[in-house]
């Protein structure tokens, strides 16, 4: 079993990231979790969108 750790700070670009290792590698996944955050740095809000693939 490895793990693939993905992160971006739009989820369109988690997307295209997700998509592209998929076509690259062509893994065997066997589970995807997805999380997402957000934080505050003076009056901007950042998201971060992540994405945990397990594949064998």
């Amino acid at each position: 079993m490895k793990v693939k750790v993905i992160d971006e700070s739009h989820e369109k670009d988690l997307e295209d990231e997700i998509n592209k290792f998929i076509t690259e590698k062509n893994p065997d996944i066997q589970d995807i979790k997805f999380s997402v955050s957000t934080s505050v740095s003076g009056e901007e809000q950042i998201y971060c969108f992540s994405a945990l693939i397990m594949y064998k």
